[in-house]
Parts: structure tokens; C-alpha cells; sequence
């Protein structure tokens, strides 16, 4: 009897699981760019195994991005930072409402097998700022976010003419490669990188975080799966998902 008990259970929770699968699973398309890359990859991976449904990335350039965005290119779902959306929303390039799902701040690296300086207070910090003999930053995303810091601990005017634009390729490359000795990017994009160390997370009380969103796209022909994968990104499982991928869950 108790034998009887366990398998009817088990068949029982099986069909539930069957129930959950759809019947037709769909085929979405998500539009992101570097910014929110790793995450989405890992949320996408968890949305499949949890629906049943394809999700397609398509990853492009910010320029690439807006191009797809304009001429109304065939997707569903689109990421990018929370202010980019003003702009989308204005001219109904997405439909419904726009969800936070993630932020990232900054972090740093250096070569690998480079002397590691102490980054974790915001003196040290500084301090590490004015004995390297180049930084690299990016122009995009949180990459501004660095003039501002450097002007919040005084040392911009000592700094800015080591300062070094990376464009075209993520910073850890660049140290990688030898370009800059001390790079600055999104914890999420910065590693891991071959050839690099990373040397962790901005100080906190020195963090400023980019915000990411997600939509439906205007162009959606899944807008009900499209919906589906936005509250899986918003969800508690998606918590996990995020923190892999050193981003972490917006301030609620």
C-alpha cells in the first residue's frame, strides 16, 4: 500500500510538470548589448528550462541596437539601461510597462601576474588611481560613471592625461593586451577575460550603479511569452541567475 502511495505521488508531481510545459512552445527573440550580456544569457538558459519555450539572443553593439530599434527589425523583448527607454517609449517602440530587472556597478582589473594594489577602501582606491601608470575606461554604459568618480576624490586634473578611452573592445582586453595597466568596467563585463586579475567591486560607498530595464518590443508577434520571460527575469529565481554573472537584483 505504501508502495502504491508513493508512485501514485510521483506520477502525480510528473503530470504536473507536463501541465506547466506548453503546448506549442514559442520562439522569442531578445535585443541586448554588452551592458546586460551575461545575465540575460544565464536568465534566457533559466527561462527555457522552466517554460519549454526558444530564446534567442541577439547580441549587438549599442549602434547596432538602435538601428534594429528604428527601423523596427523583427524581435521581441529588448534590454538596455533604464534612461534609453524615455526615448522608446516616446515613440512606441515598446508596449506595456518597462521592469527593472539588474544593476551592475564597476569593477578592476590588471594584468595577469601584475602586482595586485589594494582597491578596497575608497583611500586605497585613490591611491591606486595616482600610481598607475595609465587607466582605461570605456565611453559607454557606466564608463562615464569614472570622470565623476575621479572628480569626487580630487585627483581628476592629477589623473586625466593617463586616462585612456577604450572603444571597440571591452577594457579587460586592453589590459590584457597591454594598452592600459589598470582597467575600470561593469563587474559583469570585466571578467572574466583571459589574461587579466580581477581585483573585485568598486569600494561600495564609491559604486555607482547602471540600472538595466526590459520590454516588450512593438514589433512582437509572442507578446504573451515575451511577458512571460520579463516576470521570469523579475522573479525570485532569477535572484541566483543574476548574482553568477556579477550582477546583482535592483533596489526594491
Amino acid at each position: 500500500m505504501e508502495r502504491t502511495n508513493v508512485v501514485s505521488l510521483a506520477l502525480v508531481a510528473a503530470l504536473a510538470l507536463w501541465s506547466t510545459r506548453p503546448a506549442h512552445a514559442a520562439e522569442i527573440t531578445i535585443l541586448v548589448n554588452q551592458g546586460a550580456l551575461s545575465g540575460v544569457r544565464d536568465l534566457a538558459a533559466g527561462f527555457e528550462k522552466a517554460s519549454g519555450h526558444k530564446v534567442v539572443i541577439d547580441f549587438v553593439g549599442v549602434p547596432e541596437q538602435a538601428e534594429k530599434i528604428n527601423t523596427d527589425a523583427p524581435g521581441d523583448v529588448v534590454v538596455n539601461f533604464m534612461p534609453a527607454f524615455e526615448d522608446l517609449i516616446n515613440r512606441n517602440k515598446v508596449v506595456g510597462s518597462v521592469v527593472e530587472f539588474a544593476r551592475a556597478g564597476n569593477g578592476v582589473a590588471v594584468r595577469a601576474g601584475a602586482p595586485k594594489p589594494d582597491i578596497s577602501t575608497a583611500e586605497s582606491f585613490k591611491q591606486a588611481m595616482l600610481n598607475a601608470k595609465s587607466i582605461g575606461h570605456s565611453n559607454a554604459g557606466t564608463g562615464p560613471y569614472n570622470t565623476r568618480l575621479f572628480q569626487k576624490l580630487g585627483i581628476y586634473d592629477q589623473i586625466k592625461d593617463k586616462i585612456k578611452i577604450i572603444q571597440g573592445k571591452p577594457v579587460a582586453v586592453a589590459v590584457a593586451d597591454g594598452e592600459v595597466e589598470i582597467g575600470i568596467q561593469q563587474t559583469n563585463v570585466i571578467q572574466p577575460v583571459a589574461g587579466t586579475q580581477y581585483l573585485g567591486p568598486l569600494p561600495l560607498d564609491l559604486i555607482e550603479y547602471g540600472h538595466f530595464g526590459v520590454a516588450v518590443r512593438n514589433v512582437s508577434k509572442n507578446q504573451d511569452v515575451a511577458r512571460e520571460l520579463i516576470k521570469f527575469m523579475t522573479s525570485p529565481e532569477a535572484a541566483a541567475l543574476l548574482r553568477k554573472t556579477a550582477m546583482e537584483l535592483p533596489e526594491r
